[in-house]
């Protein structure tokens, strides 16, 4: 996550000004079905959103909806990082809707603050930004997250835009990428895919860590590695391979050449090469797996 540790190694990265637009970094297990062909294009069809009300059991959750202005289409759940719901995932929900999915982008503190509670990642920084939030992420639990997935697929799957055919996806960042594996292990039946993009705490020793919960799911997982957590954990990602490969479940999981955070785009250590690769490899692992 977004820790005191993380933010020291992202302000190195930057002073050093070292982006880098190499290549793919250290993929140790590409098994989704179709992933081998050519990386999607993005999306150019015309969008309409809207602010939306979901009620869970702990309270009523604020979120966005995005989807295609027409049309029935295949339902993503959008979990944002430490920062929040806030105009940049707004963005990238919509982004993602105009590639043919109905997105929900959800404000995971809802049980204490309606969004934007800030405005951009650099707010966290700040102490007041820290000041905020710390509160507000205490009150997520693994318990609750997984009761707020299952009041997200039941609100979606009631909307007009979406086609109940299709599997549901989801996606996460920072403390959302483990959030993606608690949607799918709480909706087994509805969520196909789960992509976890520079995501916290995936390798835990409880029942409720994401890497225990991989054997609960029925999805396909795309799970990017930023190369500083990887270099603060360099077995987590065997071990998400290890568990994947037991439970049955198709995985890509991958070290980018990239710092924690380089997927969203009001983050000073967005890179914007490694993003779209990233972004291109959801929308493969959503072609399969919808």
């Amino acid at each position: 996550m977004c820790d005191e540790q993380t933010e020291a190694q992202n302000a190195a990265w930057l002073s050093r000004r070292q982006f880098s637009a190499a290549g793919a970094g250290m993929v140790i297990m590409a098994t989704i079905p179709g992933c081998s062909a050519a990386q999607s294009a993005p999306g150019d069809l015309p969008v309409k959103g809207r602010a939306v009300t979901v009620t869970t059991p702990d309270g009523k959750v604020d979120a966005w909806f995005y989807t295609p202005e027409t049309g029935k289409h295949p339902a993503v759940i959008m979990w944002p990082d430490i920062a929040g719901l806030r105009e940049a995932y707004k963005t990238m929900a919509s982004r993602l809707a105009s590639a043919g999915y109905a997105v929900l982008v959800v404000n995971h503190y809802y049980r204490g603050a309606v969004a934007p509670v800030l405005d951009s990642l650099v707010a966290w920084r700040t102490p007041e930004g820290q000041a905020k939030l710390k509160p507000l992420i205490a009150g997520i639990t693994p318990a609750g997250t997984m009761s707020d997935a299952k009041a997200f697929v039941a609100w979606l799957d009631a909307q007009a835009e979406v086609d109940t055919a299709r599997r549901i996806g989801t996606c996460g960042y920072c403390m959302g990428g483990p959030y993606t594996v608690r949607t799918a292990a709480a909706v087994p039946d509805r969520i196909g895919a789960a992509a976890s993009f520079h995501g916290a705490g995936l390798v835990g020793e409880g029942p409720d860590s994401p890497v225990n919960l991989l054997a609960k799911t029925n999805a396909s997982f795309l799970i990017a590695i930023a190369q500083n957590d990887d270099a603060s954990a360099p077995g987590d990602k065997s071990a998400l391979a290890d568990a994947a490969n037991a439970a049955g479940r198709p995985a890509e999981i991958e070290v980018y050449p990239a710092q924690h955070g380089w997927c969203t785009i009001d983050a000073p250590i967005y890179d914007k090469v490694q993003a779209e690769k990233a972004w291109s490899r959801m929308l493969a692992l959503y072609a399969a797996s919808l």
